[in-house]
């Protein structure tokens, strides 16, 4: 079979899946005839295929092994070889084998043509280890974890127990092959090959301790640097999220079991490695902060391991630390971060590619069970293994972390027909799914309010299978969903633009506007127009352009579609008229700017000039007319000039315009002789100080 310019190999794993091959090749394009084990006894067929293409896909993942090493014996084997598992994810079901039913081919169908999709690159940021690893903790934990990995490392023990003199913990080793320190830890920054660790009370060890370590020194301050840390003090992290940072190992230094995993890994962390950067930002669109004002904080407050800081009105972001979440760009209002694993747009381009070919295979209402690669691959092949295996209508789809997707995914999966999208979550993640838990709320509310019914939207953390299989077989609203084709393109708002509009031409109830709670991406912006004074802060303040002026008149418009509801405007307005009503607006007129309020420009008593708002002159003549400086006669008609004529009223009306007091004149060397010799010869003294006193004054 050939699908997308790619040969595809089928195998029924010796007939223990449900495959109906000529409905399968019709739902492909190209005919399918299953092999029946392809691994072993039909090698032959593998090996013709991968020698006769460039491009092949192999329906099995669990002899991709074998199968690579097959392909190494021939220099003309294929350049593109991939795999991808029919097998725990559709095949073995509760459909007998030999045969399918329309939804379990159309799944099959649906995971090959994603599988034959061409995914770019992410981006990747490079990190390099020499093996500089730093063990901490007590003396006999530390130093026995130390001699394990002397030969393979470059090693130094920080001892942390103990105070001056011998400690009888640990004796040194015979010869000293390490430096060993003393100290208490006081702050760790970094990442995995740079880290940095601040240390109080330093003190190295005495070369002539005679029973135990023994330290000396006067307990300054000290740092260290190294590539790796392994934490064996058994308290608290030197790290928030510590399990997501690279390069640092913290495990209970009394399971020897775990101490001996982190040296296993530990020994392998020498030399250069690439490290997906994750997220894609644009500073442009971030909402975080104008002119010293906070508007969102959202990835500041959700990120776990601290990689996002503030920058004055933007953030930083640091890929080094950054351990790939997803949940900031999950939650962005704005878009401004944009996950990059997968690059581009691939990861619409695949929602969309399993979505339509499932429904176009002859499959209906879909739902998709959005899994990771480790846990989530793990309780499919327990379900497909020990079960009935996955409903044959529920497609999975893996990510690399579940708490990536937004609400754009979960809409835009909405749109091309998925009746359901359910997270599949570790138990031991509970902790990190309030993001994602938000964004399958929101979703609900806005599905609910178009008439979709509510429930489409929800997270599992099911750690029995048995429980997850049952709940993946729940009821959902039968109401049917849309059928877009759309190809979902940009950043966050025009991948949510596009999809709501599907929803929305489609939806039962196609309300004008759904309300939404405090927090939601959208809403208006309303202003008491009558104190506002036209000054155009907010417009200055709004990161995404949904407030927008006149540059011919003073004119204040607003676009509700690109409001993401950050608060910048109404925390700069001085006047404080601005407030924030959250909702969902499918108005047409939420699309384009709309005239807020505008005002008939001030002219210049002098010149005629428009110079400004007739409000804006007003409120200040009327706050200003009462101060000192502008008591005389004609004092606020200065207010009502404009930049040009304020300068030429000043340089010819006012008297002395440049007057600021008595100008002391130059005094010189012969008028200081003139004076002493008026004096007198016996009255230096008295000049002196006479001189010394003007020259003061002046």
């Amino acid at each position: 079979m050939k699908l997308n310019d790619m040969d595809v190999l089928v195998c029924s794993c010796e007939g223990t899946m449900a495959i109906d091959g000529n409905a399968l090749g019709k739902a492909c394009g190209d005919a399918v005839k299953p092999a029946h084990q392809l691994c072993r006894a039909g090698i032959e067929t593998f090996e013709t295929a991968v020698r006769a293409t460039d491009r092949l896909l192999v329906t099995c993942t669990q002899e991709a092994p074998l199968f690579l090493e097959a392909a190494e014996a021939f220099d003309d084997a294929a350049t593109d070889l991939r795999f991808c598992n029919i097998r725990e994810k559709a095949g073995w079901s509760t459909e007998k084998p030999g045969s399918a039913s329309r939804e379990l081919t159309a799944k099959m169908a649906a995971l090959i043509a994603e599988a034959t999709l061409n995914i770019p690159d992410a981006p990747s940021v490079t990190m390099e280890s020499n093996g500089e690893l730093l063990i901490v903790g007590p003396a006999e934990v530390a130093m026995a974890a130390a001699g394990r990995v002397a030969e393979r490392l470059d090693v130094t023990v920080l001892v942390t127990d103990g105070g001056g003199g011998e400690s009888q913990d640990a004796l040194p080793p015979r010869i000293m092959t390490m430096p060993v320190f003393k100290g208490r830890i006081t702050g760790a920054t970094g990442h995995f090959g740079a880290f940095e660790v601040a240390v109080a009370d330093f003190e190295p060890a005495s070369p002539s301790a005679r029973r135990g370590f023994g330290f000396d020194g006067i307990g300054d301050k000290g740092r260290l640097e190294c590539d790796l840390i392994l934490d064996l003090r058994g308290g608290d992290a030197l790290f928030t999220a510590s399990e997501k940072r690279d390069g640092y190992f913290n495990p209970a230094p009394a399971n020897p079991s775990a101490v001996a995993d982190a040296l296993l890994d530990l020994v392998d962390m020498v030399g250069t490695f690439d490290k997906p950067r994750y997220v894609d930002y644009d500073a442009a669109l971030c909402a975080h902060g104008n002119s010293g004002i906070i508007g969102c904080t959202r990835c500041l407050d959700s990120c776990p391991t601290g990689a996002i800081t503030p920058a004055g009105d933007k953030v930083a972001y640091d890929p080094y630390v950054c351990a790939g979440c997803g949940t900031c760009a999950s939650i962005c209002p704005t878009g401004a971060a944009k996950y990059t694993l997968p690059a581009g747009d691939a990861l619409y381009a695949r929602l969309r590619t399993v979505l339509t070919t499932y429904r176009k295979a002859g499959g209906a209402a879909p739902r998709l069970l959005v899994h990771d690669s480790e846990w989530g691959e793990d309780m499919i092949a327990a379900l497909a293994r020990h079960g009935g295996g996955l409903p044959s209508n529920t497609i999975p789809f893996s990510l690399n972390a579940i708490t990536q997707p937004g609400l754009e995914f979960l809409l835009a999966a909405a749109a091309y027909g998925a009746a359901g999208v359910s997270v599949l979550a570790a138990p031991h993640q509970r902790g990190e799914t309030d993001g994602i838990l938000g964004e399958l709320a929101l979703a609900n509310r806005v599905l609910d309010g178009l008439g979709y019914g509510d429930g489409r939207m929800r997270l599992l953390d099911d750690a029995d299978p048995d429980a997850l299989s049952e709940r993946l077989g729940d009821d959902v609203p039968a109401i049917a969903m849309p059928q877009a084709e759309f190809l979902a393109m940009g950043r966050k708002r025009s991948v949510m633009t596009q999809a709501l509009k599907a929803l929305h031409e489609a939806a039962p109830n196609p309300v004008d506007a759904i309300a939404l709670d405090a927090g939601a991406p959208f809403g208006a912006v309303v202003v008491d127009t009558a104190g506002c004074t036209l000054c155009l802060s907010c417009v200055g303040a709004c990161p995404t352009g949904a407030l927008k002026d006149n540059p011919d008149k003073p004119q204040l418009s607003f676009a509700e579609a690109q409001c993401v509801q950050c608060g910048l405007c109404k925390n700069t307005c001085p006047e404080k008229v601005i407030t924030l009503e959250p909702r969902l607006s499918f108005a047409a007129t939420a699309l384009t700017h709309v005239v807020v309020k505008e005002e008939e420009p001030f002219q210049c008593i002098r010149c005629g000039k428009d110079f400004g708002t007739r409000s804006t002159i007003e409120r200040m003549v009327e706050k200003l007319g009462n101060h000192p400086m502008f008591q005389t006669a004609g004092g606020t008609d200065r207010l009502k000039m404009c930049e040009d004529c304020r300068v030429v009223a000043i340089a010819t009306e006012d008297e002395q315009p440049m007057a600021f007091g008595t100008v002391p004149v130059t005094r010189t060397t012969e008028d200081y002789i003139r004076e002493r010799d008026a004096m007198g010869g016996d009255a230096d003294a008295d000049l002196l100080a006479k001189n010394s006193k003007t020259e003061g004054e002046a």
